[in-house]
C-alpha cells in the first residue's frame, strides 16, 4: 500500500479539490493563474481517495490508469456514462475493449493528420472572414468574435449541416456543459434534457440528407456510406456521433483558442517572436496546451473489476478521476512546469488526454488553432489587453477565457 493516499470526505475537500474532482461550480479556479491552486491540490494529495473512489493527480499514476483496460468510461451497474449530455455512450468516447478499438479503425482514418492539414486554407478563410468584422474598429473581445463562432462554423461545415443552426447548437452544448446545477446530479440532469433535444434535432438533419438524391464531400456523407470490417453506420450510431463532435468539436477548440489568444496578447516578448518566426507557432500551442490544459480531467472512469494502478488498489465499480491538469504541472514530468517555454524541447503532455481514450478530434482541432492563430498575426501582428479592461476566466468542466477584450492598431 502507498503511503501518499489521502483519505478524504467529500465535506472536507478543498474547494479547488470539489472542483476538480466533482466539476463543483464553486468558481475556486476560474482565476487568470490557477496553475499552483492545481499543482498544491497534486501536491498536498496527489492520490484521493473518497467516498466515490479514486483520484489521480500525477503524471505517473495518471497515465498508468488511462491505459488500464480495466478502468472504462461507463458506469458498470447502469452502462451509462457522465457528463456528455446522454444516458447512452457516445461513440467512441465511452466505448471501451475490442468495440472501442473497432470504432477507432473506423474513424481514426477520417482525422489523421494529413487528412486535417488539407483543412488549412479553409480554416483560414473563415478566420478572415471573422476578422474583416472587426479589423477596422481597433478592438475587439475575441471570445465571441472568433473563439466561438471559427470551430462552430468549421463544426457545420464538416459535417455538412446549415449554419443556422448555430445558435441553437451552442445553446444546447452550453446547458449540457455548464448549466445552472448546483450538484454533480442536478447538472447531470439538466444535460441529459438538452442532450435530448440536441438529438432530437440531429435525427432530423439526418433525415432530410437521407432524402437528398446526392452526395455530398462531408464528415456526414462519409459516415452514411463508408464500411470498415463489413460494418456502416445505422442512423443511430450517426446521430450519436453527431452529438459527440458537437459537444467537442464546438466547445474544446473554443476553450483552447481564447486561453491561447489571451495569454499572447499578455505577453507581447513571445507574441513578437511568434510573429516573427511563424514556423515556431505549432510548439509554441503545445506548450500553452500544456500549461493551461482547457479540457482538465477525464470525466468518470469506473473498475469493472478490482484492480490497481501503480499499487493503488480500486475496487470493482469504484469511479476513478484522472486529472491532466495537474499531471501537465508535475515537476517529475517537466522541468519548470511553471515556466511556459515556448521553445521548450520535450512535451509530453497530456492535454488531450492518455491511453485508450485519447482525444479522436486532436489533428483537426491542432489544424483550428495553428492556421487561425497565424491567420490572426498576419492581419493584426500587435494586439494587448484593453486598457482598463481584463480577461474573464472560467473552469466549469473546461478552463476558457470567456471574455478577452483586446485593443490593436488601425491600419491608416
Amino acid at each position: 500500500m502507498r503511503n501518499d493516499i489521502c483519505e478524504i470526505k467529500f465535506d472536507d475537500m478543498s474547494s479547488e479539490l470539489r472542483a476538480l474532482i466533482t466539476y463543483e461550480p464553486n468558481g475556486s479556479l476560474s482565476v487568470e493563474v490557477p496553475q499552483e491552486l492545481i499543482d498544491e491540490v497534486r501536491r498536498n494529495s496527489p492520490v484521493v481517495r473518497w467516498e466515490m473512489g479514486v483520484g489521480f493527480f500525477g503524471m505517473e499514476d495518471v497515465v498508468a490508469a488511462g491505459r488500464n483496460p480495466h478502468l472504462v468510461a461507463t458506469e458498470p451497474s447502469t452502462g451509462e456514462p457522465f457528463g456528455m449530455g446522454t444516458s447512452v455512450p457516445l461513440i467512441p468516447l465511452h466505448l471501451d475493449g475490442e468495440i472501442h478499438r473497432h470504432y477507432r479503425r473506423l474513424l481514426d482514418p477520417l482525422f489523421a493528420p494529413k487528412k486535417m492539414a488539407l483543412l488549412e486554407p479553409q480554416i483560414r478563410a473563415l478566420a478572415d472572414s471573422l476578422i474583416d468584422a472587426f479589423i477596422d474598429e481597433g478592438h475587439a473581445e475575441l471570445h465571441d468574435a472568433l473563439c466561438v463562432p471559427l470551430p462552430s462554423i468549421m463544426f457545420l461545415t464538416l459535417f455538412g449541416m446549415p449554419l443556422e443552426d448555430l445558435e441553437f447548437l451552442n445553446e444546447k452544448k452550453n446547458r449540457i456543459l455548464k448549466n445552472e446545477g448546483t450538484s454533480m446530479m442536478e447538472m447531470e440532469q439538466i444535460g441529459r434534457a438538452a442532450g435530448l433535444e440536441l438529438d432530437t434535432h440531429l435525427r432530423c438533419r439526418l433525415t432530410e440528407r437521407r432524402a437528398e438524391s446526392v452526395r455530398r464531400d462531408d464528415l456526414l456523407d462519409s459516415f452514411m456510406y463508408f464500411q470498415v470490417d463489413g460494418h456502416g453506420l445505422d442512423d443511430d450510431e450517426i446521430v450519436n456521433l453527431m452529438h459527440m463532435f458537437t459537444i467537442a468539436g464546438l466547445d474544446t477548440v473554443t476553450s483552447s483558442l481564447s486561453c491561447i489568444l489571451a495569454w499572447l496578447a499578455k505577453h507581447p516578448e513571445q507574441r513578437r517572436r511568434l510573429v516573427a518566426h511563424p514556423e515556431e507557432l505549432a510548439r509554441a500551442i503545445e506548450e500553452i496546451m500544456r500549461s493551461e490544459s482547457p479540457v482538465p480531467s477525464s470525466g468518470g472512469r469506473w473498475a469493472i473489476q478490482d484492480t490497481e494502478v501503480n499499487g493503488v488498489p480500486i475496487k470493482q465499480g469504484e469511479m476513478v478521476y484522472l486529472c491532466w491538469a495537474s499531471s501537465n504541472l508535475d515537476p517529475a514530468a517537466f522541468a519548470n512546469p511553471f515556466e511556459i517555454d515556448l521553445q521548450r524541447e520535450s512535451n509530453a503532455h497530456i492535454a488531450f488526454a492518455a491511453g485508450f481514450h485519447r482525444c479522436l478530434g486532436s489533428h483537426l482541432a491542432r489544424a483550428e488553432l495553428r492556421a487561425a492563430i497565424d491567420q490572426f498575426h498576419r492581419r493584426i501582428p500587435d494586439y494587448w489587453i484593453t486598457d482598463g479592461d481584463e480577461v474573464e476566466y472560467e473552469l466549469a468542466g473546461v478552463r476558457q477565457a470567456k471574455r478577452v477584450p483586446i485593443s490593436f492598431p488601425v491600419a491608416s
